[in-house]
């Protein structure tokens, strides 16, 4: 099979995704790297409930997913988006009547690409891979037709398996009994000679599992919003499980962020999970909001995207638009360096990151500026980082805005020593920003060291009237938190 063509850096891409229970809509923005989405939405047409019923998609399915594709085809000639894949998995598959359905889809002016079982769960587990640079483990794709297994190692994708699990079958199977249901969903991977080697990361995908993801996040009161990348131990997931399958009448009626229909399946898809827990034996437990429309995006991605950096390229793409540079952003992150140098694996990264926020944060209404770009570190959804890290960058963000006291909410994200650190480099960029204004030209005609016990900041000479109060505060507060007595030269 031919290499699908790159997609034109910057130019908006869509991915219209024909579900067994929704088909969804998602436009995405640059970067390439860590595409910003610009359009998503979906509806809840639930092509794979008749095709679980009776082998057929019925005529109230296909009206409605219809017109949802006629008005995403209308959307897209609209805003004049000239990328569009369209993808369709289990339901189109299975049924009887999936090739008039689509038929029906081309008549749209749309060229559906209806994926096979094994390409469904290879293609989900690639969007798997791009999220979670080095990812190694199995991935597990809960959609409303079927359940995709997959071995992840980098960006390699192998074993790829379709089940007939979807969450709009699983109420039927579980009818039978708790232990038939096991029984039945191993027997499933028996036939696919579908084993796992136990202490691995489960990667899990699907709008059910992220719910079930949100129910752990509000039962723990955790203090980021965002499922993707939330992890949990086997041993805490399956007793949520457990409670969410034997107390299903007291699951929430709401939680912000889902539909209806996702609370809904959340017992069905706890079970599913519970029984997943025991014959696979992972050792963690990690959600993902990148799947299938993300490996369709990054099979058109341009040659080079997958060295890049997730976490660097999403973060300088949200500063420009407040006129920070990454190139100025990179000379002060420089400048700051020799005083309070990354400590552990990966954290120079991370450093540049929170340099980036740090500068863009300054520029917003000082009323404002803590919580808010606080929040930027501990709810936008960053690509490559997990909860210690976007807990650092929040630590960073708030020392650069004066503010170093405990964070309860932090301290329950990252270690003290972590924390300490990202403070470190909020302090040493605020210090930067106040001496230098964040001009290429001051942070080249000053430097920031470690001399001894001291901490030097050396400025030249025709420069020194830059210096005031408040510099030499700020140079004080970063050698105190150094442990080390300030010194100006």
């Amino acid at each position: 099979m031919a290499a699908p063509a790159a997609t034109p850096q910057g130019a908006p891409r869509a991915v219209i995704d024909i579900g067994s229970n929704t088909v969804r809509l998602v436009v995405y923005g640059a970067p390439a790297r860590a595409p910003t989405i610009l359009h998503n939405e979906k509806i809840t047409a639930k092509l794979g409930k008749g095709v679980a019923d009776n082998g057929l998609l019925t005529e109230k399915a296909q009206a409605a997913a219809l017109a949802s594709l006629a008005r995403y085809r209308a959307l897209l000639d609209l805003t004049d988006v000239q990328q569009v894949d369209v993808v369709a998995t289990a339901a189109a598959r299975d049924a009887i009547n999936g090739g008039e359905f689509l038929a029906k889809v081309r008549d749209l002016g749309l060229s559906p690409r209806l994926l096979s079982g094994e390409e469904e769960a290879l293609v989900s587990a690639s969007g798997v891979a791009w999220a979670f640079p080095g990812a190694r483990g199995i991935v597990a794709d809960l959609g409303g037709g079927s359940l995709e297994l997959t071995d992840i190692a980098g960006h390699d994708c192998s074993h790829g398996v379709s089940l007939p699990l979807g969450t709009l079958r699983l109420a039927a199977l579980r009818a039978r009994g708790a232990e038939d249901f096991a029984r039945h969903v191993a027997a499933l991977l028996g036939a696919e000679h579908w084993s796992a080697q136990a202490g691995q990361t489960l990667y899990l995908v699907g709008g059910s599992l992220r719910a079930f993801a949100r129910h752990a996040m509000l039962r723990e009161e955790w203090p980021i919003d965002d499922p993707h990348g939330f992890t949990l131990a086997p041993d805490a997931a399956l007793k949520l499980a457990r409670a969410a399958v034997r107390k299903a009448p007291t699951v929430p009626l709401s939680m912000p962020g889902l539909s209806a229909s996702r609370i809904a399946s959340l017992p069905d898809a706890a079970a599913l999970l519970a029984v997943l827990i025991a014959e696979l034996k992972p050792a963690r437990l990690v959600f993902s909001s990148w799947g299938l429309r993300e490996g369709v995006l990054f099979a058109k991605a341009g040659p080079g995207t997958a060295t890049l950096d997730p976490l660097i390229a999403g973060v300088s793409h949200f500063v420009e638009a407040s006129g920070i540079s990454a190139s100025t952003a990179a000379m002060v992150a420089g400048w700051t360096i020799a005083a309070n140098p990354p400590s552990r694996d990966g954290a120079e990264n991370l450093r540049l990151a929170a340099t980036m926020l740090c500068l863009a944060s300054s520029l917003i209404e000082p009323n404002l500026r803590a919580g808010h770009a606080a929040d930027w570190a501990l709810r936008k959804r960053w690509i490559g980082i997990g909860a210690p890290q976007r807990a650092m960058l929040a630590a960073a963000i708030l020392a650069n805005s004066g503010r170093t006291e405990p964070v309860r909410a932090l301290q329950r994200l990252a270690s003290d020593d972590m924390l300490y650190e990202a403070q470190g480099w909020g302090l040493a960029t605020r210090l930067c920003r106040r001496f230098t204004g964040g001009t290429p030209q001051g942070v080249a005609s000053s430097s920031l060291a470690r001399d001894g016990e001291a901490l030097v900041l050396t400025v030249r000479p025709d420069l020194a009237c830059l210096v005031n109060e408040g510099v030499e505060r700020d140079l004080k507060q970063v050698a105190a938190h150094l442990g080390l007595k300030p010194a100006l030269r």
